[in-house]
């Protein structure tokens, strides 16, 4: 039977400690809820004596029945001269009525003496007298030795004292924490083991990613013996973030082969990570491992004809372990290989030696020297695909579009208005939008356009739009690229458009969108009346 390793989430209070974190509170508990579900075994709700809103959370949370996880409210021990009862922080412990409580106290001499400045012995005494108190009032502890590495290498001696103090005042885990995220795997292995040999009980590991090595150090300190490891998802948290947990538990798990969630539940850890930036407000990491968009990604055309061949030719794990999927990226830099594969990835009948590889290939060649980009822009390159195969069907043609934006009076917002002329078949249709801007008054008007022709327009949402200047030096005259996400219910898809005014780039990147959105709902039609 394999080592299980408990998994200890901090996402919720060292996470939005984080620069451009936040979370609401309905937030809060909905990813609670989901880590709950992924399996792992402690979730910290929040800093207790910190804000109303964590207290909130810890009232609200009683409510929800959680399958697996415990919660645990975080603090700290007692203020020097100031006796535990007396303490608000030990009070707000008390309070936030969690199983466990997760103390955090001074193990490095810098910080006693001249960031408590108190003496050692009363330090010891902190620790002590706050861990006997959480526990006579029925509270599991945890106990975060602050600056561990740094005071272990400044002290053994004093560092392991402090160790000793929560452990004989009756904590259930000691957390040996790498606060200022500065100490090397190797340091970590061999403190960590030493720990071990004093203590013999749970030792835990708390690394922050200054130096850019919080996962090797958690993995390291595993390896020495450590049974709890805490990091947050995402690897979100304060200055460079904590020990990511979307990259230690399949590292975990599939490579050391150690028991940390619910049977079944790696799968789950895309969405999670997912979910949680939605939940925080911020996009995704791409290039993120394990669960980012680009983690299995190929653009080089042997990579991806490798891959077509021997998936482990180019991937370290299946990307389904992990809930993600393989992506097949095209580009000038790719060959033949990554066309195909591309054109079956998006369900496009096409032999792999066919001459229309080749000149689909040419043609990305040429637009992609015009500024095109198609790595982030499926759709496009989708439609693109059915131009050259000359299996495109125009749903309208333009006749023209016109923008207006008006500014009537200082201190009130501009106007924008788009006329839009097209023929939808046999039928011209003449209709006028207003926005916020000159591309929401565009998009306005030609979804009224459509609609009475194509009703599921109205289903689709514009959902991100960006611009790039494709040569700065030109200035004004420069090209400029739009990519504009649009999404239908769960499904979400990307566009671009290149031009030297960025009107008719965006106007192109709009009529990808909504062109995606008619040829997909038209093959869906088609695979039907064909299973009929």
């Amino acid at each position: 039977m394999s080592r299980r390793i408990e998994i200890y989430d901090t996402t919720l209070r060292d996470g939005a400690q984080g620069e451009g974190i936040s979370f609401s509170g309905p937030g809060k508990l909905q990813v609670a809820q989901r880590l709950d579900a992924l399996g792992v075994d402690l979730i910290e709700g929040g800093y207790a004596a910190s804000n109303p809103k964590d207290m909130e959370l810890f009232r609200e949370i009683r409510r929800i029945p959680l399958k697996h996880a415990r919660i645990a409210a975080f603090g700290s021990t007692r203020r020097a001269k100031l006796s535990v009862g007396e303490d608000p922080g030990v009070k707000a412990l008390l309070e936030a009525g969690t199983p466990v409580a997760t103390i955090f106290g001074k193990s490095w001499l810098l910080h006693v003496r001249e960031i408590l400045r108190t003496t050692e012995d009363e330090n010891l005494r902190m620790i002590a007298d706050t861990v006997r108190v959480l526990r006579e009032n029925g509270r599991e502890v945890i106990y975060d030795a602050e600056h561990f590495f740094d005071g272990y290498k400044d002290s053994p001696e004093y560092a392991l004292k402090t160790l000793r103090a929560a452990r004989e005042a009756g904590a259930a885990t000691l957390v040996l924490c790498d606060t200022n995220g500065g100490s090397l795997p190797h340091e970590v292995a061999a403190i960590t083991a030493e720990v071990l040999k004093a203590d013999g009980g749970r030792i835990g590991i708390h690394a922050h990613n200054d130096g850019e090595l919080a996962v090797a150090n958690s993995l390291e300190a595993v390896r020495a013996g450590a049974m709890h490891v805490q990091g947050t998802v995402n690897g979100f948290g304060e200055r460079t973030g904590n020990a990511n947990l979307c990259s230690i538990i399949p590292n975990l798990a599939l490579k050391m082969g150690l028991d940390c969630l619910r049977p079944g539940s790696l799968a789950e850890l895309r969405s999670v990570a997912d979910f949680v930036c939605e939940m925080a407000d911020v996009r995704p990491q791409s290039k993120q491992p394990f669960v980012g968009s680009s983690a299995f990604a190929h653009k080089a055309g042997i990579h991806a004809d490798a891959v077509r061949k021997s998936p482990r030719a180019y991937e370290h794990i299946a990307p389904e372990a992990v809930g993600n999927v393989r992506r097949i990226l095209v580009s000038e830099l790719s060959g033949a290989s990554n066309v195909f594969l591309k054109a079956v990835e998006m369900g496009i009948e096409m032999d792999r030696d066919a001459p229309e590889v080749r000149e689909v290939l040419h043609e990305l060649e040429r637009m992609e020297k015009e500024g095109y980009q198609f790595e982030a822009a499926d759709a496009s390159f989708k439609m693109l695909v059915q131009k050259v195969l000359k299996r495109h069907k125009a749903f309208f043609h333009l006749d023209g579009f016109r923008v207006i934006v008006e500014k009537r009076r200082a201190g009130e917002p501009c106007i924008s208005e788009a006329t839009v002329k097209l023929r939808v078949g046999d039928q011209a249709v003449h209709t006028v939008g207003e926005g916020d801007g000159p591309v929401d008054a565009l998009n306005q008007a030609l979804r009224k356009a459509l609609e009475p022709f194509h009703p599921s327009v109205r289903d689709v949402k514009l959902t991100d739009y960006s611009v790039r200047i494709l040569d700065p030096k030109e200035a004004t005259a420069a090209k400029t690229r739009v990519l504009i996400e649009s999404a239908s219910g769960s499904h979400t898809w990307n566009t671009i458009g290149v031009s030297g005014n960025i009107i008719e780039a965006s106007w192109e990147a709009l009529v990808d969108g909504l062109e995606y959105k008619l040829f997909i709902e038209e093959q869906a039609g088609r695979g039907e009346r064909a299973g009929s």
